[in-house]
């Protein structure tokens, strides 16, 4: 069968290779919902207790909000540049730049923290099959570590290197595989807490989904901040617009559905662990315990499981796998887009012959996220880990200001009909607003040394320091971008700050000559 494609993209891509089902699966990988709720379920019913759905729900609402900006923003400019694209036609140059950069950090950031996952959980996972228990401490070998780190961000990159086609197939098969294991290790825990087989037994109710039942606003912060994280990812959907059967509309039903269907897994787990175990801190199982907080439900998974408590484990292993791939589109594809528009070297924009895909931004983004891994890792665990906790500013950042850009980009539109008052106004602006509350809350506590590991500098917290110091690098890159290309940043590129009219979709620029780099 001849790899070449029905149509590509004006910027080399497979056009038509994915379909709405496939970006929902890419978009559902890229979230990872058992690696994400394994490790946040413990720390959120710590600090909310009962309130645990009510977080969720509170949680989802910017998420959804935004999900409604990007959809109108793709709509009118279907490109995959996403966050970039269209804060540069929102904003102009400079700030689209870093809407860019905000996108590409927290990814690579994620990418390093997948693949650390995927390494303790494969330690853990032949631990269990071995009935050797000194296995799972080969993750706590630097050296091994870190090998097999690489060796998992190789693997993920080949995959994602190839054709989004191959990629699907992948996807498909370790999606269904992690949520069939997710899904069946919610309903056992309902099954067994309404048959009376609970550890704890908590019957549900609907103070437990009223935000208003919480004790402060710091537990609601402290709440949704990581909420924000579980549901990160679902624009991974939009990056594939080219890539995408009906690009204008297909990845906005994708992402919308995506957040969607991840609220409702998360609140049928969720409810399931509650029921079964509870949320006292005291108790040995009790979600909020300190001792079970970093992974509980593998501290779940024998009690409810029994025998086959190995699935959860394969099933987390599994789904940071499928995350480590998926999460890789998203900053190849900017990348692809700055070098396309000229705002970034040239070479960023080369397309595989062969595969049609991004393959020197990819083997890029993978490369830097190793090192980025590699040498955090020699330095403190403790810094790696607060890099991480960085994520929440990254992510208020660049959604934030992407949410913001479709208001400011449609604001011709505002008045002329009650879907665009909402959809390019009210929902995104809204959301916007909530986004940045937590972006300064989020930064403002993590001044204190207490937020994140304890690690400190001068009194000020690592994770305060390293927030700055991410953005910062990303404001002297672009510095040194406007040097090398001059014609981007003065708005002689044919993408440029704009307004779209009162009626009708602006298609993006398509026929780009840019000059190679010399």
């Amino acid at each position: 069968m001849s790899n070449e494609p029905k149509a590509q993209s004006s910027k080399g891509l497979s056009a038509e290779s994915v379909g709405l089902v496939g970006a929902i699966v890419i978009g559902l990988s890229c979230i990872a919902p058992p690696y994400t709720l394994t490790g946040a379920i413990g720390p959120t019913a710590a600090a909310v207790g009962h309130q645990l759905p009510a977080i969720l729900l509170v949680g989802f609402v910017p998420m959804l909000l935004t999900a409604f900006g990007y959809r109108e923003l793709n709509a009118a400019i279907p490109d995959a540049g996403t966050s970039f694209t269209w804060g540069v036609r929102a904003f102009g140059p400079y700030l689209g730049w870093l809407n860019g950069w905000g996108l590409i950090i927290a990814t690579t950031v994620v990418l390093s923290n997948l693949a650390g996952i995927a390494v303790d959980f494969f330690y853990l996972a032949l631990a269990q099959i071995t009935r050797n228990p000194q296995l799972a401490d080969l993750s706590q070998n630097t050296a091994v570590n870190i090998a097999t780190c690489l060796v998992f961000m190789a693997v993920a990159t080949w995959v994602s290197y190839r054709d989004m086609q191959t990629a699907q197939i992948v996807q498909y098969i370790l999606v269904a595989f992690e949520l069939i294991v997710f899904v069946g290790f919610g309903a056992v825990m309902f099954y067994l807490a309404y048959t009376g087989q609970a550890y704890h037994f908590n019957q549900i109710s609907l103070s437990w989904f009223n935000p208003l039942e919480l004790g402060s606003m710091g537990q609601l912060a402290a709440g949704v901040s990581v909420a924000l994280f579980i549901y990160w990812g679902w624009d991974v959907t939009l990056t594939m617009s080219e890539e995408t059967k009906g690009s204008a509309s297909t990845p906005g039903k994708a992402a919308t559905l995506t957040v969607t269907i991840v609220v409702l897994i998360y609140m049928f787990v969720s409810l399931g662990a509650m029921t079964y175990a509870g949320v006292d801190p005291t108790d040995e199982l009790g979600l909020g315990n300190p001792k079970i907080a970093n992974n509980a439900f593998f501290a779940l998974a024998t009690p409810v499981l029994g025998g086959g408590a190995i699935l959860i484990s394969v099933a987390v292993l599994v789904s940071t796998m499928a995350s480590l791939q998926s999460t890789a589109v998203s900053p190849a594809r900017t990348l692809l887009s700055m070098g396309y528009y000229g705002a970034a070297p040239r070479k960023l924009a080369s397309i595989h012959p062969k595969y049609f895909t991004p393959g020197f931004s990819t083997v890029l983004a993978a490369i830097t996220a190793g090192i980025f891994y590699t040498v955090m890792r020699f330095l403190s665990e403790k810094v790696l880990w607060d890099t991480v906790a960085t994520l929440g500013a990254m992510i208020c950042f660049y959604y934030g200001l992407t949410a913001l850009a479709c208001v400011v980009y449609f604001r011709k539109r505002w008045f002329t009909s009650v879907h665009n008052f909402f959809m390019t106004f009210l929902f995104p602006g809204a959301g916007a607003l909530m986004l940045f509350t937590l972006l300064v809350v989020t930064t403002y506590d993590s001044y204190d040394p207490a937020f994140g590991s304890g690690s400190e500098i001068g009194g000020i917290g690592l994770v305060f320091i390293l927030t700055l110091l991410l953005l910062g690098t990303g404001v002297i890159l672009m510095l040194l971008c406007r040097l090398k290309y001059p014609d981007f940043f003065a708005g002689r590129s044919p993408l440029r700050k704009s307004v779209a009219p009162p009626t009708g979709n602006e298609d993006p620029p398509t026929a780009i000559a840019i000059k190679e780099d010399k």
